[in-house]
This record gives structure tokens, C-alpha cells and sequence, in this order.
């Protein structure tokens, strides 16, 4: 039931922002972007009506930045027909409670995302000893309790498809988490890829803070498997896209794109791995 929904015991603010924050624009057809402190969602909509989902659900407390841009987007009596997440950490699903209460919508997650999504299990902690940045060192501190949904969260189709989105299907792309999912649109190459790669150090506070350009691996401090998530950046990779946003940094497109998702792929354990951390595999 709605009424059961509820975050984690250790939800709160964190105020972290960038020079980005507030930034909202159109990427391609139908689809936009924006920017909440640290973190991208996206809005998404179809072309033969007037539907429309949001991808992600930003930080703690950005519900009321999130509903004033969908309403001066899509209209104030036009609320979207589904929430969609990319994964449940807190970054992603910050406000996801009071945006379930507002709009009365269902929210769709990966089958093995769920536990994570209903309360039932929590994600690793995250790993302040990771080579990195300030960010790293201080992601000790943010929330880990997981969020609960209770029934108002549902698996993904089992035939790709998103709920809602005519063009769009979503791709199990884990290694950030067991079900990370990244959304994809044949039709202009259009990739919404969560935190399957992202185009910032996330771990550097000055390059997250200055939002600064550079191809890189999912958040080092909240990954704990680094084989699945070379294999997911090199599935994105073999699509080809020709623009791309990520849960963080600034969107990617055409030739810059290809090249540098090609050079993380071919260099994902120089650029992505960690050298050190508690969750770097160490192979002969």
C-alpha cells in the first residue's frame, strides 16, 4: 500500500551540488534531462501521446524541484504513468517517496533490484578506503538503509519493453548493483545509462563539484563487482549510441562518445578498477 512507503532510518540531506544543479534541457526527441545537485534523472516521453516516465528520482529532497519542472514541461494535470530506476541507491531514489505520493504512480525496477527497493535487503556499504577522492572518503556518510515501496514497486517486463515508453526498451547492465538496468532507443541511438559508466570522476569532489568532462567507471565507493560491470560498459559499447547521459557528469554524443566509450572499454581496469578498496578483485 502507498500508506507503507517509506525511506531507510539513515535518509538525510547531503549537500553535495555542482555548478550543473537546476540545469534541465532537451538531449534528443522526447527525452530530457536534468541535473539535482550530484546526480542526473530523466524525463521521457512518447510521441504519439501525451504519456510520459521519469527515469530516477535525484537526491533527498529535490521532490519539489522535480515536480515544478514536470509540470512546466508537461503541464500541471499531465503527471507521468510510471517512475522508472536505473538502480535504488539513494542518490537515485532520493526523493522517491514524496514523488509516489504526489503523482499516485507506479515505480518499475529490475526483478533482482527489488529486495533493495521493498526494505527486505540492503546494498553494501559504501567504501570509504577506495582509491579515489573526497568523495570517496566521505561516502562513509551516506544513507545505505534501503528504501521501501512496498507494492508500489514492480519488476520490469520480461520482454525489455518499459512500461509506458513506446520506443524504449531497458538492458540489465549490473556490476553497480545486481540490477542495474540502462534504457535504450534503437531508433536514434538515444542511451540513458545510469551508473553503468558516467562521464565524471564521481569520486573527485573538485570534478563532480566543477561537473568536469571525463569518461569513467561507475561510483568506485558503491560497486562491488568490477567483472559485470566491464562486461556492462562493453554491452553499451557494442549498441553504438550517439548521445548519452549518466546518472553523473555531463551528457556525451556522436564522435566524442564513441571514442571515449570505446577507450573505456579497451582500458576499463586502468581507468575504471580501483588499485586499491574492498572490493577490487586481485587476479593473477
Amino acid at each position: 500500500m502507498k500508506d507503507d512507503i517509506q525511506y531507510g532510518e539513515d535518509y538525510k540531506n547531503i549537500p553535495a551540488t555542482s555548478k550543473e544543479s537546476g540545469k534541465f534541457e532537451k538531449l534528443a526527441e522526447n527525452l530530457w534531462y536534468h541535473t539535482v545537485q550530484i546526480v542526473n534523472l530523466c524525463y521521457v516521453a512518447n510521441k504519439s501521446n501525451d504519456d510520459w516516465v521519469l527515469v530516477d528520482a535525484g537526491m533527498p529532497n529535490s521532490s519539489g524541484e522535480i515536480i515544478s519542472k514536470a509540470e512546466e514541461t508537461f503541464g500541471k494535470d499531465n503527471p507521468p504513468k510510471a517512475i522508472v530506476l536505473t538502480h535504488g541507491h539513494f542518490d537515485h531514489v532520493g526523493s522517491i517517496v514524496e514523488l509516489v505520493e504526489h503523482w499516485n504512480v507506479p515505480v518499475y525496477a529490475h526483478e533482482r533490484e527489488l529486495p533493495f527497493l521493498r526494505g527486505e535487503k540492503a546494498y553494501m556499504k559504501p567504501d570509504p578506503s577506495v582509491q579515489g577522492g573526497a568523495v570517496a572518503k566521505l561516502s562513509g556518510l551516506f544513507p545505505k538503509d534501503p528504501v521501501n515501496l512496498g507494492d508500489m514497486v514492480h519488476p520490469l517486463p520480461d520482454d525489455d519493453s518499459v512500461p509506458f515508453l513506446e520506443e524504449w526498451e531497458w538492458i540489465h547492465t549490473p556490476g553497480h548493483t545486481p540490477g542495474h538496468v540502462s534504457l535504450w532507443r534503437e531508433k536514434d541511438q538515444a542511451l540513458i545509462a545510469g551508473d553503468a559508466f558516467t562521464t565524471v570522476k564521481q569520486e573527485n569532489l573538485m570534478d563532480v563539484t566543477l561537473q568536469k568532462k571525463d569518461i569513467s567507471g561507475p561510483p568506485r565507493y558503491f560497486t562491488p563487482d568490477w567483472k559485470a560491470s566491464h562486461a556492462s560498459v562493453r554491452k553499451l559499447r557494442d549498441l553504438n549510441p550517439l548521445r548519452a547521459i549518466t546518472g553523473h557528469g555531463l551528457p556525451m554524443e556522436n564522435n566524442e562518445l564513441s571514442k571515449n566509450l570505446s577507450y573505456l572499454t579497451d582500458n576499463f581496469e586502468e581507468i575504471a578498477v580501483p588499485d586499491y578498496g574492498r572490493h577490487v578483485e586481485n587476479e593473477e
